[in-house]
């Protein structure tokens, strides 16, 4: 194989056999359970970066359950998002959502959407589903118990601009990449959208959320001083491919 075919071939790793196929990457029946909460103002700070700005302390913290997805199958995501407002170089502002956290329980989703876009996932086990009257999401990172999330199942009709409004939203990512000798060779802030977007339900109800702490997956940093919402929603999406907006090593 010559340098040429290297670089005719080069997608993602390994070259043989990439963990995941190019996009588009399509979501069918996406459901969510997001739970809204106050949270410590200076922690928050902590966490986020420049040139990002917390609008609130607010974190959302979610559950998605992904049973049909273009090139990465079938599994289930948890994490935390932070609102935020971006502020590019010739002054606009736009509102988004920086993603904190990502836990989940599938290869494919883990490779690209870190190699790809920069979210910041880890292997664990995410689950979401419905027990009687209570939509549950749990999340077990190894043996612990680090988050637990119940909403009541479809007790109020949402907006659907309101949800629309907020899915339609950028997300900001951090993408990091080191160099061989172990320095960053990548670091960026990263915007993407979410495109094609059917809404096929919408809920809101009472929520409550239990974070545990845990030495590799410090959620609980961000802790819950007060629940504000619980939103349940399910849509068909296509994540679109993301921009770089700030390059931290230019």
């Amino acid at each position: 194989m010559n340098a040429d075919e290297v670089r005719q071939r080069a997608y993602a790793m390994p070259l043989e056999n990439p963990s995941y196929p190019p996009g588009p990457y399509r979501f069918v029946n996406r459901e969510f359970l997001i739970v809204a909460y106050r949270t410590d103002p200076d922690a928050l700070r902590s966490v986020v970066p420049e040139p990002l700005e917390i609008v609130d302390p607010v974190v959302k913290y979610e559950f998605i359950r992904m049973p049909d997805s273009t090139g990465f199958g079938d599994y289930t995501e948890s994490g935390q998002v932070v609102p935020v407002r971006y502020t590019d170089k010739s002054g606009a502002t736009q509102t988004g959502g920086f993603v904190l956290s990502m836990f989940l329980d599938d290869d494919p989703p883990i490779s690209g959407g870190r190699e790809l876009w920069g979210f910041p996932k880890k292997l664990a086990k995410p689950k979401l589903a419905v027990h009687g009257d209570t939509f549950v999401g749990q999340l077990d990172f190894g043996p612990v118990r680090v988050a637990t999330a119940t909403m009541g199942y479809k007790h109020v009709v949402a907006p659907s601009d309101k949800v629309l409004h907020g899915l339609r939203e950028p997300g900001f990512l951090l993408k990091i990449i080191p160099h061989v000798d172990g320095t960053p060779r990548v670091c960026e802030l990263v915007r993407y959208y979410m495109r094609d977007i059917t809404l096929k339900g919408a809920w809101s109800g009472p929520a409550a959320l239990q974070l545990g702490h845990h030495a590799l997956a410090p959620i609980a940093d961000l802790p819950v001083l007060e629940v504000l919402s619980g939103t349940h929603l399910i849509a068909d999406l296509t994540l679109g491919l993301g921009e770089v907006v700030h390059d931290y090593l230019a």
